[in-house]
């Protein structure tokens, strides 16, 4: 049984804790509206790329989320032979499997690198030379990115590269590059295909035989007649979107069978540079390629003239620009 003391201290701590509650509570009012107040002013800690998207673009043109990404198997993977700076690249297309394998996974079985690509060497000479010297390092554009054998020649030897790759098996073996390389704080990635306006197009993926996927259909089918072909949609996007007048560019690559008259145009702001600033240019300069997309050799060293790119000689297939 209770004591009159300890009933009379239970009736006082009650009314002391019923008296307060509403004291309680209006103290705890401001502390949240306070509270809410910092955290809708806290800095965004996500991460952000080496080389950072326009803050206007759609969320569906952001940077590749290498990591988000499924990841295709297997992965065969090699250094390649021969280049000043060796890079590893992973294969996207793999031959038709057991009897005729891609020539790299014939030579990986053999012990042997995978074979030099041409543009890798030609990549890395440039960039060893008057195109890299006294840039501090600077940005490589690979438009039409395949699955890194500009870039990744690129960022080994320490430049940041923006890459465009519309195929969505070439990005996850880019994805494998960048693991295998070391180079994630160095290599942007966006899935899309670079041209002159921001929307949609379709793009025909030659099965087989990825790398001559191409926006026009004609193109698609010119080297490989009896590749199976596929319709897919793709986002699209200008360089002058992506790159900011901060950038140094220093070289830009592109390859995209044929589509290569809008993906200058949508670098005209870019490519209007003067002249020390602008960057080197390769691109391919396949006339059967680019009568397929409706534009020609012609009409493209017309438009570089106009941009201030009157030195262009021909490399095989690709043409080299500059200013000089």
């Amino acid at each position: 049984m209770p004591t009159p003391l300890a009933a009379s201290w239970r009736r006082h701590a009650s009314a002391a804790a019923s008296s307060s509650t509403p004291r309680t509570l209006l103290l705890l009012v401001p502390v949240l509206i306070l509270l809410v107040f910092v955290l809708s002013r806290a800095p965004d800690l996500t991460f952000a790329p080496a080389t950072a998207a326009s803050p206007h673009l759609p969320a569906r043109l952001r940077p590749f989320d290498c990591y988000a990404s499924p990841q295709a198997s297997p992965v065969l993977a090699s250094l390649v032979e021969g280049v000043p700076r060796p890079f590893l690249y992973s294969l996207a297309d793999l031959g038709s499997l057991p009897d005729r394998p891609h020539r790299n996974i014939a030579r990986l079985l053999k012990g042997k690198r995978f074979r030099k690509p041409d543009i890798s060497q030609t990549v890395q000479e440039l960039l060893a030379g008057e195109v890299g010297r006294g840039s501090g390092g600077g940005v490589v554009v690979d438009v039409g990115a395949n699955v890194g054998m500009a870039a990744f020649a690129a960022a080994v030897m320490g430049f940041r590269v923006v890459a465009f790759e519309p195929v969505f098996e070439n990005l996850q073996r880019i994805c494998d590059g960048v693991y295998l390389n070391r180079v994630q704080d160095q290599v942007v990635v966006y899935h899309a295909a670079a041209s002159d306006r921001v929307g949609n197009i379709t793009m025909h993926k030659v099965i087989g035989r990825l790398d001559n996927s191409a926006i026009s259909a004609t193109g698609a089918k010119l080297a490989f007649k009896s590749s199976e072909e596929v319709a897919v949609e793709v986002a699209t996007i200008p360089l002058d979107e992506v790159i900011s007048d901060a950038e140094r560019v220093v070289l830009i690559k592109i390859d995209v069978q044929g589509w290569e008259s809008h993906v200058l145009r949508g670098a005209s702001k870019l490519l209007s540079r003067r002249r020390g600033e602008a960057p080197y240019l390769i691109y391919e300069e396949d006339e059967r390629l680019l009568q397929a997309s409706n534009s020609s050799a012609q009409e493209i060293r017309a438009f570089l003239g106009s941009v201030g790119y009157n030195q262009c000689t021909r490399h095989g297939t690709d043409a080299h620009c500059t200013k000089e």
